[in-house]
């Protein structure tokens, strides 16, 4: 599979209540499998009531709020308990790829276990963002999903919900595999170098960060992060 860029491959996203991996709920997620041409082969979203108040800044970015949640929405439990059993078996297919997968999949990872469910291990994820960072370590500005899509020309339309988010971040992926062709290797394999890769990242930046706070910490784990 070291051409897996050249096939089909998994867009996955969330959009959830906030940014803390460990008290996130998944308000929206998308599964998009794609073509080696961009078409859409077959997709599948959901809408979550999380249970919860989903916070005005994070409608600010959704667009989801508490009332179309509890009034559209599938049980929290009943919408993770779906994205995991989808994800473990369309993952046996198909790289996954998840734009600073570390997020999704720890949220994914924490709300499984908050409802008695089997977490799901990823083992070929791909992430463009860690990808993105190790290939071009020195370019300067921000690298978010709509950053990355710009400077690689891929086409990113209705930012932050998570089916557009999904379907781009094949697009980046596939443009930083095309770009540096020593990354056109076993999905399997390249999840491995991310590991490493996402650790050395986060070990590079807290060094960073500590020459002005000598007490900041950041967790390199990936693709999912430290729960302990």
């Amino acid at each position: 599979m070291n051409e897996w860029h050249e096939g089909p491959c998994i867009g996955f996203d969330l959009e959830t209540t906030g940014i803390d991996t460990a008290t996130a709920r998944i308000v929206t997620a998308s599964a998009v499998l794609l073509a080696a041409d961009g078409s859409i082969l077959n997709q599948r979203e959901w809408l979550i009531d999380p249970g919860i108040e989903i916070p005005e800044a994070a409608t600010a970015v959704h667009g989801v709020t508490t009332e179309q949640a509890r009034a559209e929405g599938v049980p929290a439990a009943q919408g993770v308990a779906e994205i995991l059993n989808l994800l473990q078996f369309a993952s046996q297919q198909a790289p996954v790829v998840a734009f600073n997968a570390a997020y999704d999949f720890s949220v994914l990872h924490t709300e499984a276990l908050r409802y008695d469910l089997v977490p799901f291990i990823p083992g070929n994820v791909i992430d463009p963002f860690i990808l993105d960072k190790q290939m071009d370590r020195f370019r300067k500005g921000k690298r978010t999903l709509e950053a990355a899509c710009e400077h690689y020309g891929v086409r990113l339309e209705n930012a932050h919900t998570s089916f557009a988010d999904a379907v781009a971040c094949v697009g980046v992926a596939r443009a930083v595999v095309n770009k540096y062709p020593q990354l056109q290797t076993d999905p399997s394999e390249l999840h491995g170098q991310q590991i490493r890769w996402a650790r050395e990242q986060a070990q590079s930046f807290q060094d960073y960060l500590r020459k002005s706070n000598p007490q900041a910490v950041v967790d390199g784990a990936w693709p999912i992060k430290d729960t302990d």
